[in-house]
């Protein structure tokens, strides 16, 4: 077992206010909703989970008296507890935002921020999916935002000059083609080169309960995939970064100065529900509990809920069985898809906003609509595809007609291979 730098000290709290739902067997996972508000209608849970964020007495010592770059989103942020809240005044009809966004918090505490780097969809959140972010300054701070989603993937070490430390907080979810792990993958390769320390704030992956579908293959990796693991890996950013540098997975096996600020009062099966959506496309826990399997249709030419309310909770698209389905959709430019997948058309498919909660990667609902496809060769954009799924034969399976079942049962070997590594790095029950 590898030794990291991991903390474990008494922070500033999180208050929860957590509502009991009746007792659930032991193979039911906990549900603990993130707030710092009451959370009506959430599971049972006992428990408050303390994100790495809010653990500032656990990594303001790595800060103090350095310059400091910092990786955020919109998801970066310190929660407040209730006594914060109920002390700050309402303003315009509007209550006051029980967070505190890390970049704005630290710098209140003297910290020395240069830089922020952001990675997909910027600082802030509110670019489309695959739209390329550009430079400029952060109109709240005057800070510079440098995109890792624009002309570089990468920062370059002109761009790290001058920084002695870089801390790393950004919402997960859990699914190899979300591309916020690339970033970070391509963050620590160039602060190994720069010898530059990273610490990384851990955070709850709603995903993290299971490890499922197809391995990603050597020869298509890529910004959606860097590496051979599963479509869902089940491990916190903070535990992924731990298996890269130590696994060699950095470019030329090199190894960064890694610090990971783990999570209190968490485990792979407490239940988590974001309070802030992690990109414009994953409103709520239904599209992140689907995006694993309906994330593949970003593969094909099949609209999954982009330009609707429901993105990645339904399917369809113009060119399937009309007869087929029940439900029909019209996608339109909104919020985080400018040009969405059949614009304008009438898409027939499936309404899955009401889906129970699956625990695996289902392809009950590609197949269906691969099935129902009028037009075959309109389906898969090959190239986008394999991408997406890590591998060509998946496309070939569905094509050839095999059974979910059997498609699932050429991963196995590959998912059991996977789990003994992600063994090693596990952080948490």
């Amino acid at each position: 077992m590898p030794v990291f730098s991991i903390f474990k000290s008494t922070v500033l709290c999180l208050s929860l206010m957590l509502s009991a739902c009746g007792q659930q067997k032991k193979t039911t996972p906990k549900s603990v909703t993130l707030s710092a508000v009451e959370v009506p209608n959430s599971n049972t849970g006992n428990e408050q989970i303390v994100i790495a964020a809010n653990r500032t007495t656990a990594y303001l010592p790595l800060l103090k008296n350095k310059n400091v770059g910092v990786i955020a989103n919109q998801t970066s942020v310190i929660f407040k507890n209730r006594k914060s809240i109920r002390n700050q005044p309402e303003t315009l009809n509007q209550k006051p935002e029980p967070y505190v966004h890390l970049v704005d918090s630290l710098l209140t505490l003297d910290v020395d921020i240069k830089k922020v780097f952001a990675p997909e969809h910027g600082f802030r959140g509110k670019a489309d999916a695959g739209e390329h972010v550009t430079d400029g300054v952060d109109t709240q701070t005057g800070l510079p935002i440098i995109s890792l989603y624009g002309k570089n993937q990468k920062p370059s070490p002109e761009q790290l000059k001058g920084l002695d430390v870089v801390l790393f907080d950004v919402q997960d979810v859990g699914v190899r083609f979300y591309t916020y792990i690339a970033t970070l993958q391509l963050v620590m390769e160039v602060c190994a080169e720069a010898g530059i320390p990273v610490v990384v704030l851990d955070r709850p992956n709603p995903n993290a309960h299971y490890v499922d579908g197809p391995t990603m293959e050597t020869k298509h990796t890529s910004f959606l995939g860097m590496n051979e693991i599963p479509l869902v890996y089940g491990m916190t950013i903070g535990e992924y970064a731990q298996m890269v540098n130590e696994e060699g997975w950095l470019e030329n096996g090199l190894k960064v100065d890694l610090t990971v600020v783990e999570l209190e009062n968490y485990d792979h099966q407490t239940e988590y529900s974001l309070p802030i959506r992690p990109s414009p496309n994953l409103p709520n826990d239904q599209s992140i509990n689907l995006y694993p399997s309906l994330g593949l249709f970003e593969g094909t030419n099949i609209n999954a809920g982009r330009g609707t309310k429901f993105q990645f909770q339904r399917y369809g698209a113009s060119f399937l069985d009309s007869t087929a389905y029940a439900f029909s959709y019209v996608p339109k430019p909104n919020f985080g898809s400018k040009y969405p997948k059949e614009k304008g058309k009438i898409c027939y498919g499936k309404d899955l906003s009401d889906y129970p909660k699956i625990n695996s990667v289902s392809l009950q609902w590609l197949m269906d609509a691969y099935q129902n496809c009028t037009d075959k060769s309109k389906f898969f954009n090959t190239s986008g595809f394999t991408k997406h799924a890590g591998t060509e034969k998946l496309q070939q399976q569905i094509e050839a007609g095999l059974s979910e079942a059997e498609i699932k049962a050429t991963w196995q070997a590959d998912l059991e291979r996977f789990k003994k590594i992600r063994e090693k790095y596990l952080m948490y029950d």
